[in-house]
């Protein structure tokens, strides 16, 4: 059964348990006032009795399913099949899109399932055709053996989950509505349910960024054990290469990253500041309406979109400019794709930010604080620049902040307007590219996990990840100073 139609199943349980709960909790006093708490609650304890467990059950079972089986096949595949974790990590792949063609072939009754067993490597290769699953190498009798494996492994772990699910709801339902009666604390045990809910939510956003960072950290060490960590540090020169001879150093990288970042606050944090400032102190409410709605439209732009806008508008456009044969006529600028290119599209894409989030914390400035500023005799600009825009400065430096670590982390922009080379230079109409585009390039691919031209990605994950933190510490530093002193 799909986890789908088990979900189903249990949502219906749950409903059914509420309707039930309520109506026992009901029935069983004389006088609904008699009852401990609401009659909702009681419906309410019984539905999450059946539905909570059950589906966190579900859940992780669907996770490590998987992983389990996968784990379990992986052991069965012969040596002589692969060299490398990567190697091993294709036969997987076919592994299961074997297993998976089977599963649609016989879905599409090009085969029944008393025939699996029966067929050989040819045959599958020839019917998993028909039914259009691509394989990356031909089929072998050890890679049809462990996909039957697979498959039967998988089969028989679907339908113990299916079971084990729907004992696990049928027991919470069962439970909670043979329990439920008058003096039933129900809205005690409701709330004390809603608190590990929100608990175990906060503990899964907590464990999930540990996870994070323990996935790159490990990765890290592994990868520098392969590679001198001073050369990656400190070396001036980036050029991967997987059949060995390798230059991996970072700071090309960081300085590209660095600079398209800084193009682009110098265009979003003037513009969205000022524009935040014109539509919390200037603009009518019916100008507000029309213009804080439009400027947010930036925002819900996929980055595609604005990578494809650097590359076939904005580039073109600065070469016409500052190119040879341009306006100008100074021959600064060889082609489209440059730091100047991605620095004004990814300014253009932080704009609404910036002004978004800095018109809300200017507008959360008391109006009595302004009243005050005015009773003195201080114009409105005057206000503006001595009073609000002090008050509203820890906000403000969050919001450009959020857009230069949203500017540090950018890809597609980088990668259609920047260009890919890893250069360190001070010229913005040269061709760069960022730690993010690195990252992209050295796991694109079959990649083998045990070299160092595939672990830097990890490498450099990791210092991204460094340098945004301080950036995030030295924001904290400069909000708590200003807020200690306007508070």
């Amino acid at each position: 059964m799909s986890p789908l139609i088990l979900l189903a199943i249990v949502l219906a349980l749950t409903v059914a348990g509420y309707v039930m709960g309520r109506q026992r909790a009901v029935g069983s006093v004389d006088d609904v006032r008699k009852l401990h708490s609401l009659p909702n609650f009681y419906g309410m304890n019984v539905a999450m009795l059946a539905f909570v467990p059950a589906v966190l059950l579900l859940a992780i079972w669907v996770i490590v399913q998987p992983l389990v089986v996968a784990g379990q096949v992986r052991g069965d595949i012969p040596d002589t099949l692969y060299e490398t974790r990567g190697e091993l990590s294709l036969v997987m792949s076919d592994v299961q899109r074997v297993a998976s063609g089977l599963d649609t072939a016989i879905a599409q009754g090009v085969l029944a399932p008393g025939d699996i067993e029966g067929l050989d490597a040819t045959t599958v290769r020839d019917t998993l055709g028909g039914v259009g699953v691509a394989l990356g190498s031909d089929v072998s009798e050890e890679v049809l053996a462990a996909a039957l494996d697979y498959r039967a492994t998988s089969n028989t772990g679907d339908w113990v989950r299916t079971v084990v699910v729907l004992v696990v709801a049928v027991a919470g339902f069962l439970y909670a509505y043979l329990g439920t009666s008058g003096t039933l604390r129900a809205r005690n045990r409701v709330e004390t349910g809603i608190l590990i809910l929100l608990i175990t939510a906060a503990l899964i956003a907590i464990l999930t960024t540990l996870g994070i960072v323990l996935s790159l950290l490990f990765n890290t060490i592994e990868f520098f054990g392969l590679y001198p960590a001073d050369e990656f540090f400190f070396g001036t020169t980036w050029s991967p290469s997987f059949g060995g001879g390798s230059q991996l150093g970072i700071l090309p990288l960081l300085w590209g990253t660095l600079y398209i970042s800084l193009i682009a606050l110098a265009v979003a944090v003037p513009i969205g500041l000022f524009a935040a400032i014109y539509l919390s102190e200037y603009a009518s409410s019916k100008v507000r309406s029309i213009a804080k709605p439009m400027l947010e439209v930036l925002a819900g732009i996929p980055t595609i979109v604005y990578g494809l806008f650097a590359l076939l508008t904005v580039g073109p456009l600065l070469v016409g400019i500052f190119g040879d044969g341009g306006i100008l006529g100074v021959g600064w600028m060889q082609g489209g794709t440059a730091v100047m290119t991605a620095g004004l599209v990814m300014g253009i894409m932080l704009i609404p930010f910036v002004s978004s989030l800095s018109d809300d914390i200017i507008n959360a400035v008391p109006q009595a604080m302004r009243d005050g500023s005015y009773g003195l005799g201080a114009t409105q600009s005057e206000t503006i620049r001595q009073v609000v825009m002090p008050a509203a400065l820890p906000g403000i430096v969050g919001a450009i902040l959020l857009a230069a670590s949203r500017a540090i982390g950018e890809t597609m922009i980088v990668v259609l307007g920047a260009g890919a080379a890893a250069r360190l230079s001070l010229n913005p109409f040269d061709a760069m590219t960022t730690v993010t585009a690195k990252i992209v390039s050295q796991l694109t691919g079959d990649a083998d996990f045990a070299s160092p031209e595939a672990l830097v990605a990890f490498s450099l994950g990791m210092t991204l990840f460094v340098v945004t933190l301080a950036l995030n510490v030295l924001a904290l530093y400069i909000v708590r100073k200003y807020r200690e002193q306007y508070e």
